[in-house]
């Protein structure tokens, strides 16, 4: 689930009835009045390798194909930037790779400024009400770029065999009691620090609006240095450790730690009294791929809804992208995935516009 960014924005939901040129009409589809049944028609649709595309292909692909009589052809696709790359590079020859891409935040914004993303319609989405606004991500014409897929958490994790007592705030691994037992994650563009610093010390993530804001939090990132035992790119490396009780603490997502829980490790998830670092990824269509966009509007409407990403939340272990109260989710299904407490939203504007210059101080910081 590490991506350099990661991507957010929504969906609505709605129907093609107009712009389905070239489909064959059928029987209304239950549940879709306003949508035609799609008869031998198929969406290329990209979605995060590994996990991820298992998960889709095995609950969600076969029951929408079931529902819409559009058949799905799934395409592993890498995070972050090299999705965005290989995407560009298809669209100068007028050609994509897919119909539909799951996409990380900070590409999507590199995205919409390069033009890439076809404007989505919310009025053939009518379900993108349920979804949070705040996932709904735009281009500097105001028009939606990408809407919201998946959402996941990453929390303040802890080994209780060598902690008994829980944390309650990102500000605990600042204290000096936890000197050489933290693992964080070592790149800034998905450890999100500089934004965890912002909210806890700078009074929010609007403090990395400039450049000065930046250094602070890089420097109170730095503080944290004699606490830290490993910067870590695999992931797997810090779960085991953090298992084991060799690195008692740091960061690592909630669903992945909440599953090590009923495994039966000594390990805990905290979210943090200023929330969990939320981030996810979202659905954008590239001009390249808009003939397919009638067909695209029909699924980004169909995962939408409040039922799709309940059980998206049971057999993937994302964290809705709808509020919870239009859930299905019991109480204890919604907590093992998600939370009501205001996340540190990471900063993707800051992440796509001063790569470079974050990438520098960060750089300095862990060398210094």
């Amino acid at each position: 689930m590490t991506n350099d960014s990661n991507s957010g924005l929504s969906f609505r939901r709605r129907t093609l009835l107009k712009g389905l040129s070239g489909l064959a009409l059928a029987p209304m589809i239950t549940g879709f009045p306003n949508i035609v049944r799609a008869q031998e028609k198929k969406l290329r649709i990209g979605v995060y390798g590994g996990y991820f595309k298992d998960t889709f292909d095995a609950e969600i692909f076969p029951d929408f194909t079931a529902d819409t009589g559009i058949a799905v052809e799934s395409v592993g696709e890498p995070t972050g930037e090299v999705w965005l790359i290989q995407l560009e590079q298809a669209a100068r020859a007028g050609r994509s790779p897919v119909d539909i891409s799951m996409m990380a935040g900070v590409p999507v914004i590199r995205g919409a400024n390069s033009g890439l993303w076809a404007p989505l319609d919310p009025a053939r989405m009518p379900n993108l009400k349920y979804i949070k606004p705040e996932l709904v991500q735009r281009d500097a014409k105001e028009q939606i770029a990408a809407i919201g897929a998946v959402g996941w958490y990453i929390t303040l994790v802890t080994n209780t065999d060598v902690y008994p007592e829980e944390p309650k705030s990102w500000a605990d691994m600042w204290d000096p009691k936890y000197k050489d037992s933290l693992g964080l994650l070592a790149n800034v563009g998905n450890s999100y620090l500089l934004e965890v610093a912002a909210k806890v010390y700078f009074g929010g993530i609007s403090h990395l609006d400039t450049d000065e804001g930046i250094r602070e939090a890089c420097a109170k990132v730095a503080e944290l240095k004699p606490n830290v035992r490993l910067w870590y790119r695999d992931e797997a490396q810090f779960e085991q450790a953090l298992k084991s009780g060799e690195i008692p603490m740091g960061q690592y997502f909630h669903d992945v730690t909440r599953l090590a829980v009923q495994d039966g490790f000594p390990v805990r998830s905290t979210m943090p009294v200023e929330g969990g670092i939320y981030d996810y990824g979202s659905w954008a269509v590239t001009k390249a791929a808009a003939s397919s966009l009638d067909l695209a509007y029909v699924y980004m409407d169909y995962i939408s809804q409040p039922s799709i990403q309940s059980k998206l939340a049971r057999k993937l272990g994302s964290a809705p992208v709808v509020e919870r109260d239009v859930t299905d989710l019991t109480d204890e299904e919604f907590d093992s995935v998600s939370s009501t407490i205001d996340p540190v939203r990471p900063h993707y504007e800051m992440q796509a516009l001063k790569t470079d210059f974050i990438n520098q101080i960060w750089t300095e910081m862990q060398q210094s």
